[in-house]
């Protein structure tokens, strides 16, 4: 058998799979275990989901599709508020209904405390407090949703940004005159889609032109359309509603100026007759090469009641990655929870110091989680194995958020490629660890230098048991 054939047999008996492996350039950034990017084998080990907490806090004022930003150690939150709470797009028709919509503003210095501002913008009888950040903007104040853009070319006097917008009645909506008011629509208000605002300081906002950026043509939208600045794509991202075969879905643009956006990609998401009716997609705040997203679960056939589920993707993907496919947050004890599209997330997830995150609801349900605490790579009583795909990085140490019970532990090997275990950094050279720590570094010999290795491929080996791995990375010492 000459060499080519000895080449093809083993192409055949291998499917094909002859391939230089993978390395992951971890460099300095932190990895959280909200997919598969590193997992070579897991043995005993499995990915968990772990749910927020409820928190007891005064009554604060969140309305429908808000967005909280935590920005320069404020907290800003933008809710949809009505001028005439008791309309019904049913019976008040569905143009009056949403034509008295508007965004309101609210800010806190805790997250959990929150005051109205009177901002002077607008003056409405049925807002006394004057806390009215925009109006006059049909379907826009049904759902705009603002951001802090982290471009560092933008205008001073564009550095917050916001997408509102929505399509109007169609003949999917069955039983409506929707042609006719399609058209006086239409006429009225301009056409539906996606409209771009900037602003200064978050409070003055500014329309850019006076045509949608994303047309009906593109999407649904009547829901929460999301948008920020992807430092890892160098451009503006978008996530936004459209119905998919019969489904709520996601679809994605992109824009390197806020203004021309490139061709819709329809996003992986649903499981098999699954609506998602949000998907509150964000760059997680520590680690903005990824992607998390808490959409809310939509049951059709149950009422519509509702639920939130956890997922993520990666800069420029098509899909999203969920290890966990059950429910992130539960409607809950009492009937509040169980409505009618009684559980949407507010968008964004916020610090709440340096061990825990803030994420809302609607109806102003605050909700803890631990810092990088999405999910974990769980082992349980016995013992179980962790081992990475080959990475290189950068910085010199190797820092864990963890957590273990009281007679759980974790142990860490570095591996050649061929599975030897590197000089000094073998299991038995390794300190035990155990605790609950959002910050600590690995050990070996009694020293955390790993200085000799930088640069080098390697694997990383755990070996775990009645613990918890929330995430990794390999910073510089300081």
């Amino acid at each position: 058998m000459n060499f080519l054939r000895l080449f093809l047999y083993f192409l055949a008996l291998f499917g094909g799979s002859i391939h230089a492996e993978e390395v992951i350039e971890l460099g300095t950034r932190r990895e959280l275990f909200v997919d598969s990017l590193l997992i070579e084998k897991l043995k005993g080990v499995e990915h968990k989901l772990h749910s927020p907490t409820k928190r007891s806090a005064p009554p604060r004022p969140f309305g429908h599709y808000a967005t909280v930003l935590f920005d320069q150690g404020i907290y800003r939150l933008y809710y949809r508020g009505d001028l005439k709470p008791g309309m019904h797009w049913k019976n008040d028709g569905w143009g009056p209904y949403h034509e008295n919509e508007v965004t309101l503003y609210a800010e806190s210095r805790d997250g959990l405390t929150w005051s109205e501002p009177n901002l002077g913008l607008y003056d409405f009888a049925e807002i006394p407090k004057g806390n009215v950040v925009l109006a006059d903007q049909f379907l826009v104040t049904h759902n705009f949703t603002p951001f802090v853009d982290g471009n560092p070319d933008a205008p001073e006097n564009q550095s917050y940004k916001a997408l509102g917008g929505g399509r109007y009645p169609d003949e999917n909506w069955g039983g409506w005159p929707y042609k006719s008011m399609r058209k006086s629509l239409r006429e009225k208000h301009g056409p539906g889609g996606l409209y771009p605002f900037v602003s200064g300081d978050g409070i003055h906002w500014k329309k850019l032109g006076n045509e949608p950026v994303l047309t009906e043509a593109q999407g649904n939208f009547d829901s929460q359309n999301v948008a920020f600045w992807s430092e890892a794509e160098q451009q503006y991202v978008c996530y936004f509603r459209i119905m998919r075969n019969g489904l709520r879905s996601i679809r994605r643009a992109t824009s390197r100026d806020f203004l021309h956006w490139s061709e819709p990609v329809d996003m992986e998401a649903n499981l098999p007759g699954e609506h998602l009716y949000t998907s509150s997609t964000q760059p997680y705040f520590r680690a903005p090469h990824i992607y998390i997203a808490t959409p809310t679960r939509f049951q059709s056939n149950r009422g519509s009641i509702t639920d939130v589920v956890f997922m993520s993707t990666r800069p420029g993907s098509d899909h999203y990655d969920r290890p966990a496919k059950e429910a992130f947050l539960r409607p809950g004890l009492g009937p509040g929870g169980w409505g009618n599209r009684s559980n949407y997330v507010t968008q964004n997830i916020v610090p709440d110091g340096p061990n825990r995150m803030l994420l809302y609801l609607y109806g102003g349900g605050i909700y803890s989680l631990r810092t990088d605490g999405f999910l974990s790579l769980n082992a349980g009583y016995e013992e179980g194995e962790f081992l990475s795909k080959p990475v290189t990085f950068t910085g010199d140490r190797l820092e864990l958020n963890y957590s273990t019970s009281a007679a759980g532990m974790i142990r860490i090997e570095l591996q050649e490629l061929d599975g030897t275990p590197v000089e000094g950094f073998r299991l038995e050279d390794g300190a035990k660890i155990w605790g609950d720590e959002i910050s600590r570094f690995a050990k070996w010999n009694g020293s955390n230098d790993l200085s000799g290795v930088a640069g080098k491929t390697v694997r990383l080996r755990f070996v775990m048991n009645e613990a918890d791995l929330f995430s990794i990375r390999f910073p510089r010492g300081e």
